[in-house]
Parts: C-alpha cells; structure tokens; sequence
C-alpha cells in the first residue's frame, strides 16, 4: 500500500470523523461564508451558451479560443511577446498537468545526459516534487521561509540560486505562494530576477492564483511580467481551478517564451508530441466556459467581480482569525496570518501542534501548519482560533 497524499489524506480522515464539532482547513477549494461551495455567476451564464455545443476531440493542443485567452489574460492583451507570435502555448490538465507538460519538455529537449536540477522553494506545493521526480528530474530546495521572522527569506533565496549550477530550472510561484501565503515585493523581485538572469536560469512560474490572491488579475501576474520586462524567456504554468471555481473541470494552459516566432513555432510543435503521448488531448468542456467568460465583456467584467468577491473573504477571515486568537488570550504576534495572501495560510504551528489539534479539537490540516483561508467563515472562526490558542499553549 502506497501512503496518503499529505494533503488529500486529510480530506480522506476528516470524511472518517463522526464528531460533530469537525473542522476541515486543509484542502485547498474555495467556500462561502455558510461553507458551501460557490459556482461563479459568471460561469452558470457560459455554461447556458454553451450548452448547444457539440462534443467532438479538441486538437492536441487544445481549444484555440481558450488558448489564445488564457495566454492574454497572463501576458496582458497588449504583449508584445503574443504580437509577435513567441509565445507557444497549449491547453493542459489544470496548473498540476501544466508541470507535468514541463518536466516531459524538459527532459525530452535538454542537453543529453546533462539534464538540469529543479529548484523549488522550501517549502513549496507538495506534488512539485512527485511532478518532476517522475519525469526522471533530479528536484532540490532553495530557502523561502523564514521560520523566525514568519515571512520571506530574501538573503537565503537569492543565496541559494547564486549557488545552484548555472542554467538549472527554477520554479517561482507567481503570487498566493503555496503553502506560505509570502509573497515577494516588487523591489524583491527584481532582486530575484537579477540573481536568475545572472546564472542563467531557466524559470517556470506556477500561476495557479491568478486573481484569486489580490482580487486584480493583473496585479497578481506582475512578477510574471516584469521578469519578461526584464528579458527572460519563461515558461508559465496556469491554473483555472480556483479562480474560475473549476476545480473538477481540470483547465489549465502551459507557455513558454521562445526567442522568436520561428523558436516558438518549433516549441509548439514538440510540446504537441508531449501532450500526444501523456493524453492525446485536452478536455473541452471548461476550456469553453473560461474562454466563452474572457471572451463577453459582460461576463468578463462580472468575473473580474467575482474574484475580487472571493479575495476579500478570504482577508477578512485573516483579520477574523488574527483578532480571535487574541480574544481566545493568546499573546503571540499572529501578524503574519494578515500579512500573507491568498488561499493558504502558513500558521506557524508545529507538527506536534497540528496532531494535538486534530486529535483534541478535531481540526483537520497538513502538519507543516498549514490552513486553507477559504475554510474559515464567520461561525467557526472563534472555535478555530481557540483551538489554535490551546495548541499553542499544550502541544
């Protein structure tokens, strides 16, 4: 028998709970206030224009329309990376089928028998690690936590990049980074781009959150903008599973930056003989309600509402959650938990405290601390946050 997925696991033994006071902050999906899943207004009116659609495969690469959208929404409509055709792009199974389209592409096209080491943030996304294990790619950490300061290890990141081979591969989350919630400033950023630009890297951006963090679709993708800006040829991986709430729908899009239209061209064509072997090609369904939303100016505009709807409940939350932690009688600085951004918080709570808090107070999460923001609402806030409190002071 294989182990539980550390993350799904959780979601399995929060099932197995009878206890009526059970609490689930550990899976990663969004949720109203009443702890319900929520279908985007905007996606039940694509799915109305859609309905008459027929069902017949996609190409290889995927629903043109959507394609052509997604690498807009992530560029901007005005790149003119996208003018100029080098950007090549094709539709994947979510953000996670986006990186397995990576690592194939990566140790189909590198250097024979010098393949790159896959840097990743510690800590990062769990499934980072399997994606590009099972490629055959060797995966290593640069520091990202700050365990003293709960934020951002600056030094220790560019430290860490300056220090790796020169030409590895880098996996940067684009903003909401998973599991921290950190994320680096612009002035950061540019410092890390610096450090990548200077041992040639290559990057690949996880963008699984677009809109999602900040509630600005646009402001949530600047990092992966400005690194452009500053003349690397990345490769981006998005997800529509949060922002558009199709978690089940699998729609992602995988992108690399070729050096010229005629590079792209070739990119595109080998990514189409990866995406052949793995699934032969993409589902149509989701692609058809994300592009049918980016497409309509009204719907557009009612989606670019609706993330800002689910961004602010999610820092509401933060705040909810800081200030009962302090009514529970807590004195600890919990800053961070407001300081951090997007779906995920990274608590600071020990393994020994998770367990304590699951086993005592029937709290489910990961043991690396880590909370999913969109599973606390206004009613089981204070009896998280007490929860928190007694872990902090008995584990």
């Amino acid at each position: 028998m294989g182990p539980k997925d550390p993350i799904l696991g959780v979601n399995e033994n929060f099932r197995a709970d009878t206890n009526p006071k059970k609490l689930n902050v550990g899976v990663g999906a969004y949720r109203t206030d009443e702890n319900k899943p929520w279908t985007l207004p905007s996606v039940a009116e694509a799915e109305k224009k859609i309905l008459s659609m027929d069902h017949e495969y996609a190409p290889i690469e995927g629903v043109g329309d959507f394609v052509k959208r997604a690498v807009n929404l992530a560029y901007g409509e005005d790149s003119e990376l996208v003018k100029n055709g080098r950007v090549a792009a094709v539709q994947s199974l979510s953000g996670t089928g986006a990186l397995r389209l990576a690592a194939g592409f990566i140790t189909r096209h590198w250097k024979k028998g010098d393949r790159p080491i896959v840097y990743v943030p510690d800590p990062t996304w769990g499934n980072h690690y399997q994606i590009f294990e099972h490629a055959g790619l060797k995966v290593d950490k640069y520091r990202y936590w700050d365990q003293k300061s709960l934020g951002l290890d600056l030094k220790g990141l560019v430290e860490d990049l300056k220090k790796a081979p020169d030409g590895s591969v880098v996996i940067l989350h684009s903003c909401a980074h998973n599991p921290t919630g950190v994320d680096p400033t612009v002035d950061q950023w540019k410092e890390i781009s610096k450090a990548v630009k200077e041992k040639k890297h290559f990057v690949i951006f996880d963008n699984a959150y677009q809109g999602f963090a900040s509630g600005d679709a646009d402001k949530d993708v600047e990092a992966v903008r400005l690194f452009i800006r500053d003349g690397h040829n990345v490769a981006l991986c998005q997800s529509f599973a949060k922002n558009f709430g199709l978690y089940g729908e699998r729609i992602g899009c995988f992108s690399i930056v070729g050096s010229s239209k005629e590079e792209a061209d070739k990119i595109l064509s080998q990514l189409k003989i990866v995406a052949r072997a793995m699934y032969s090609n993409p589902p149509i369904y989701g692609a058809r309600i994300v592009s049918t939303v980016l497409g309509d100016p009204k719907l557009y505009k009612m989606w670019r509402g609706e993330i800002k709807t689910m961004a602010d409940r999610i820092i509401k939350m933060r705040q909810l959650l800081k200030d009962n932690l302090k009514k529970a009688g807590s004195t600890r600085n919990w800053d961070h938990i407001t300081n951090q951004i997007g779906m995920f918080s990274y608590t600071g709570l020990t393994p020994a405290q998770c367990d304590y808090i699951t086993q005592k107070h029937h709290v489910y999460l990961t043991r690396n601390g880590r909370i999913s923001m969109a599973g606390v609402t206004t009613k089981n806030v204070e009896y998280l946050a007490k929860a928190m409190h007694d872990a902090t002071q008995n584990a």
